[in-house]
């Protein structure tokens, strides 16, 4: 099925023209004997003047027609009835329109070529009905622009799937004629969204006089439009689109720096906040220090000792010591100033050189004014995982929590990695100078550490007491127990 053939006088012949475009009438052409002289434009065999059941003109190859490619196209009938539509728009769009043009090499053909009168542009006007890939019509065109033809994509399916990958619309058929139904856009607030239905022929008049063009969308397409990769629009929308652009970078350019004030005014307000709570926090760091070197000092002699010998058995205090000295390398004794209000209820682990170290089992209810001073910027021991959270769960809902948090560990496995040493209840010491009793190391060869003035030193086993194993204890990094024997500073 063609729409064009060379008769051998008239020359080329148009079966879509009333005219057949050389100002000759269909008749005299069809069904006339003897047969009209017309043949086929590719491969100049005779061919016949038809008309389908629905009345459409066109020209069919007469038998025995050699391998021509019109013959193999076999076009359907709506895609020559949509090529007619396309010539016929473009010539009322005031342009000069032919159908099925090859190009000089054969590349490529145009189902319908429209071009301006005075030979300033050409224009592929394409009518695609049958499925193909989003490569193969990008390919298609490429080879037009090549020789200088742009090109436009037609179709009147419902949701041709290569719409938007090349310039292309999608058209309906209603009864007010064929019009542009999807593929020309404008730019309105923020988005852009579907232009008016229009006829193909005010669209085609619209490209030809470049009041649309082709035009890649950087903001998305209202809902319930496709998002379309390429689109039709007028200049003035695209300028709408930059200048959008412009102002929301701007804003956000705007909100960009105000985030960064905030965030600067904030980090300031916050190192300020850090600043006051050290000072709050040394200030009743020292405040403790000299309560309980006034406790020490009231707690001398025998009733003293005995003071210390009942808060050492006080529950998950000797665990406490033994923990500290191996999680943290620190060498601390229980405190003689444990009942005053500022330790929260809980007990109070003193370094050697007097200042709290750390404060175990605090209770969350008594944690408020000087307490809350204090413990926030000390470590808080629990003897279970439970016992911690319930203390976090309390202050938090209290409100009593510190702006960095609490400084929390508890002596159970799971916090210290290994299983927590189990504590011997010591009995009722008789002088202040004596130690709890512990797991004692049982090692054969023992590997001994021991924290001496707050450093911590390696140590090994030796034949007589030397004075640093008097004052203080070692522990065996193996078994995690503590050496009962003499033992004295590695020379390494």
């Amino acid at each position: 099925m063609a729409f064009r053939a060379v008769h051998a006088q008239w020359g080329t012949v148009f079966s879509h023209l009333p005219d057949l475009g050389c100002g000759r009438a269909w008749e005299e052409v069809w069904k006339v004997r003897p047969t009209a002289p017309i043949s086929c434009v590719e491969c100049r065999h005779p061919m016949h003047a038809k008309t389908s059941e629905r009345g459409l003109r066109f020209f069919a190859h007469a038998p025995h027609a050699p391998d021509c490619e019109v013959a193999r196209q076999g076009e359907s009938e709506a895609h020559h009835l949509l090529k007619l539509e396309l010539a016929s728009a473009a010539r009322q769009a005031g342009a000069h329109a032919e159908m099925e043009v090859r190009a000089p090499d054969g590349s490529w053909r145009a189902d319908v070529l429209a071009s301006d009168p005075a030979g300033a542009w050409r224009m592929a006007l394409e009518a695609q009905l049958s499925p193909i890939t989003a490569a193969e019509i990008t390919g298609r065109t490429e080879r037009m622009d090549a020789h200088e033809v742009t090109c436009c994509w037609f179709s009147d399916r419902p949701r041709p799937p290569w719409l938007g990958t090349v310039p292309s619309v999608r058209l309906i058929t209603t009864d007010a004629g064929v019009l542009v139904a999807e593929g020309l856009v404008k730019f309105t607030g923020c988005s852009w969204q579907a232009a008016p239905q229009v006829p193909v022929s005010d669209f085609l008049r619209w490209v030809f006089t470049c009041r649309v063009s082709p035009h890649t969308p950087r903001e998305g397409l209202r809902y319930p439009q496709r998002q379309l990769a390429r689109v039709w629009t007028a200049p003035q929308y695209v300028r709408a689109e930059d200048a959008y652009r412009w102002r929301e970078e701007e804003r956000q350019r705007q909100e960009a720096k105000q985030r960064a004030r905030f965030q600067e005014k904030a980090a300031r307000r916050r190192a300020d906040i850090d600043r006051k709570n050290a000072a709050s926090r040394r200030a009743a760091l020292q405040r403790a220090a000299v309560g309980e070197a006034e406790a020490l000092r009231g707690n001398l002699g025998p009733s003293g000792a005995q003071w210390h010998a009942q808060l050492m058995r006080r529950p998950g205090v000797e665990g406490a010591i033994e923990y500290l000295a191996r999680a943290h390398q620190l060498t601390v004794t229980v405190g003689m100033s444990t009942p005053e209000w500022r330790w929260g209820g809980g007990t109070p682990l003193i370094g050697p050189d007097g200042t709290p170290a750390a404060v175990l089992s605090p209770v969350s209810g008594l944690v408020r004014g000087e307490a809350f001073r204090l413990l926030a910027g000390m470590l808080l021991l629990f003897e279970t995982a439970g016992e911690q959270q319930r203390f976090d769960r309390n202050t938090r809902r209290r409100r009593t929590v510190p702006i960095d948090g609490w400084r929390m560990e508890h002596l159970s496995e799971a916090t210290t990695g290994r299983a927590a040493p189990a504590v011997v209840p010591a009995p009722r010491q008789p002088s202040a100078g004596s130690r709890p009793r512990s797991v004692r190391c049982s090692c054969t060869a023992p590997e001994l550490t021991a924290v001496v003035m707050g450093q911590l030193h390696l140590a090994e086993p030796a034949e007589q007491l030397t004075p640093v194993s008097a004052l203080y204890i070692a522990f065996c990094r193996a078994c995690g127990g503590s050496y009962t024997k003499p033992w004295r500073r590695s020379a390494t």
